[in-house]
């Protein structure tokens, strides 16, 4: 099995939502360019101890070599904290598609992606 193998994607959804949904507000009110990153958009994904959102990472891929560069992580606590993160991302032109995991602690890891429109 390799690695890609052990992604699951909107298709493998049950009740609980645990696909990352990925938004590009460019020009946001900071005059800053942010990705802005959520599981359970529109259905909350549970929040408990014993389930929950542990973390998610961004990564991008660059128009003019595919490099996949990382641009950042963000942890939660579960109860008290929402899978829920702002990227502030400098030269969002330089990417031509985001790649979102996010990692349930009872369901494993899930994926999606965006690609950006030229």
């Amino acid at each position: 099995m390799n690695f890609a193998e052990i992604i699951k994607a909107g298709k493998d959804e049950g009740n609980e939502k645990h696909v990352p949904c990925i938004e590009i507000d460019k020009g946001h009110k900071s005059r800053k360019d942010i990705i802005h990153v959520i599981v359970g958009h529109d259905t909350p994904h549970p929040n408990t101890v014993e389930h929950h959102i542990a973390w998610i990472e961004l990564y991008g891929m660059k128009k003019d070599n595919d490099q996949v560069i990382s641009l950042g992580r963000a942890r939660w606590a579960p109860v008290y904290s929402n899978p829920n993160v702002r990227f502030q991302i400098n030269q969002i032109g330089d990417f031509k598609s985001f790649h979102a995991l996010a990692y349930c602690n009872i369901h494993g890891l899930w994926g999606n992606s965006l690609e950006v429109g030229k």
